[in-house]
């Protein structure tokens, strides 16, 4: 690497570190705050400065707290107006920017894209970007009855919001239950099944052995919440520790997000890097990257077996890198349930059967899906698996909503030659909202046929269905949920649904109601 000459200007990542808190003791339990600054300072550490970055830094970036983010309840414990200015607090910083990401599973991958751009345009010289999530020990605080000392009022500092906020479902969307991601993925599900021309119980099987590669990974994965290797079978089969959540989805399939974990990584300019003697064997190249959307909101899709957005990002990925998926040999694919990982598989052109990993963490059912936090997680895991190995590639995607939001980083030791500089995502982001899609029926009446459903489970059975239907006067699509007898819910659990005739009935101010034939 020190025979080629490269940009002062050009960003690297540097340092990155990650932790996983599984005290059951909730009064012993570090804060998220607290546990972010631990991935800080482990972040620190790996670039060899140690505290003495803090000294340097000059932009502190947060990813946005699961509990910030819309429709979400608020942190039961207090606020952290200002988590970045919080973060700096505790860890010794003073840095001139302190921001905060977007919702979404996509922002660590969008703030790692968005600092490069900053670092490569001479904004910022030296960032930390972090992140954390103490779901696990929040919710056993509040079955317990305790309140936690977790806020900081004034940290001081206004804060630079980072990216939109926007609500991920319409009104109607919402109605129907669908701003749930356990409610509204199991319907991608079903909709691949289709695509794919499988019966239930084969696709089951076929999501079973797709996802136990998986948990082979996360077993072996040092910060990992379920470190347990699982059989297809195991993944598959309803039992009772395996129960359904969305149909077809078992409890092994869904993301886990009751966890405590947090992980940080540090970016500077090379620059800086050898002014400041990092090492250069610590140098990881963001060689290309993405950012787009899929059209927003649910209903409005091309279909629910395909990204748009992702294939688009990806060429435009791979085309700033100059590489081609197949010279990739580390992939973290987003993992929150299955039907991500096939949509973003197959928009990857990554065949069925490659035999590479889909995840260099165990992903988000399995090392745990740290609310918008995970693929902080999988960069600095990346950046650990390339630095072992010289000279070796990395892809990451991220997914945020309901296959709405995507990011993706490509990265190597390998150094990134000439200028950084990416194409701005809107300039494509346009050619994705023009694809030709559905009209949606918010009021929809008459005969019809399911395009996709779920059944949503609770601990005792089925509690009520929900599907994506066209009508068969306009093909224009709606959601609606079914009646809600038992024999009806049992009946779409036992029996392929997809295609199924009925007639449904609007209601304005409530919800549709599609009733099978």
């Amino acid at each position: 690497m020190s025979d080629v000459k490269l940009d002062d200007r050009m960003p690297v990542l540097v340092g990155c570190g990650q932790n996983v808190q599984k005290e059951k003791d909730v009064e012993k339990a570090k804060s998220p705050m607290h546990l972010m600054a631990d991935a800080a300072e482990a972040a620190a550490a790996d670039t060899g400065l140690g505290k003495k970055l803090w000294d340097v830094v000059d932009t502190v970036t947060c990813v946005r707290f699961i509990t910030d983010s819309p429709d979400s309840a608020r942190l039961p414990f207090g606020r952290y107006p200002n988590a970045a200015k919080t973060l700096s607090n505790l860890i010794g910083a003073n840095p001139a920017k302190t921001c905060y990401g977007p919702t979404g599973g996509n922002t660590p991958q969008y703030l790692v894209n968005y600092t490069a751009e900053q670092i490569a345009q001479g904004e910022t010289d030296i960032a930390l970007v972090a992140g954390s999530e103490c779901f696990a020990t929040m919710m056993r605080a509040l079955g317990q009855g305790k309140v936690l000392d977790w806020h900081d009022e004034n940290p001081g500092q206004d804060r630079i919001d980072i990216g939109n906020e926007k609500a991920g479902v319409t009104e109607t969307e919402k109605r129907h239950k669908l701003q749930y991601p356990v409610n509204i993925y199991p319907m991608f599900e079903n909709a691949i099944r289709g695509q794919q021309g499988r019966t239930v119980e084969e696709h089951k099987l076929a999501v079973g052995k797709l996802m136990a590669p998986f948990t082979k990974v996360a077993a072996q994965h040092p910060q990992a919440w379920f470190p347990v290797e699982r059989t297809p079978e195991e993944i598959a089969t309803v039992t009772d520790a395996n129960r359904y959540i969305g149909f077809p989805y078992t409890k092994y399939m869904n993301a886990i997000m009751q966890v405590d974990q947090a992980a940080a990584v540090v970016m500077m300019s090379v620059g800086k890097a050898r002014e400041l003697g990092i090492p250069q064997e610590k140098w990881v190249f963001l060689h290309g990257c993405g950012d787009a959307n899929d059209l927003w909101f649910p209903t409005e899709r091309v279909n629910y077996y395909t990204s748009p957005a992702i294939k688009k990002m990806g060429e435009k990925a791979f085309g700033m890198a100059g590489w081609d998926i197949s010279q990739i040999d580390y992939i973290d694919l987003y993992s929150c349930f299955p039907s991500a990982v096939q949509i973003g598989r197959d928009a990857l052109g990554i065949a069925e059967d490659d035999p590479r990993e889909l995840t260099v963490t165990g992903g988000l059912p399995y090392f745990g899906g740290a609310g918008n936090n995970y693929v902080m997680h999988s960069i600095a895991t990346m950046m650990d698996k390339l630095r072992a190995k010289p000279g070796t590639k990395g892809l990451c995607t991220s997914n945020g909503w309901y296959v709405t939001k995507h990011g993706m980083g490509l990265y190597s030791t390998l150094p990134k030659e000439g200028k950084w500089e990416r194409e701005a995502p809107a300039t494509y982001q346009a050619e994705i909202d023009a694809e030709k899609h559905p009209v949606v029926d918010e009021t929809p009446n008459g005969k019809a046929k399911i395009e996709t459903y779920t059944v949503v489970h609770g601990r005792d059975g089925p509690d009520f269905a929900i599907v994506f239907g066209r009508l068969d006067d306009t093909d224009a699509r709606f959601v609606a949920h079914t009646p809600n007898d038992p024999a009806t819910l049992k009946d779409m659990v036992e029996r392929d649904q997809l295609g199924r005739p009925g007639t449904v009935v609007a209601d304005p101010e409530g919800v549709n109601i599609f009733t099978p034939e």
